[in-house]
């Protein structure tokens, strides 16, 4: 069976909330902004490759979620996709980049893994 990756997917990220309903979650945290509008629902989520690819045609434009194996990091944007090792901060440029040009604050694009 193929390896899974552990990723996290913010539910307001997505065009429809419902992809997460296909998605196997782990771990449900919901940001501590004051106002409700402002809060992130954000979910721990295993996935295959193939989950991975439809999230692709899932996510908002402007958002991304990031994935990893190990310190194989997969990035995510909309119809976009980043793959690099964790280890090699060098090799996270382009997807740094990208999400610069789409107006995303560098402090998010750290792109973390346990």
């Amino acid at each position: 069976m193929p390896e899974k990756y552990k990723g996290i997917i913010i539910e307001e990220s997505l065009e429809d909330n419902r992809a997460i309903n296909n998605l196997e979650v782990i771990k449900i945290r919901i940001s501590s902004a004051l106002r409700r509008e402002d809060r992130w629902h954000l979910y721990t989520i295993l996935v295959l490759e193939k989950d991975i690819k439809e999230l692709t045609r899932q996510i908002k434009q402007g958002w991304y979620a990031h994935f990893w194996q190990g310190s194989k990091v997969v990035v995510i944007f909309q119809g976009k996709r980043f793959a690099f090792d964790h280890n090699n901060r060098e090799a996270c440029k382009p997807a740094v980049e990208y999400g610069l040009s789409l107006g995303i604050p560098k402090e998010q694009l750290d792109f973390p893994i346990e």
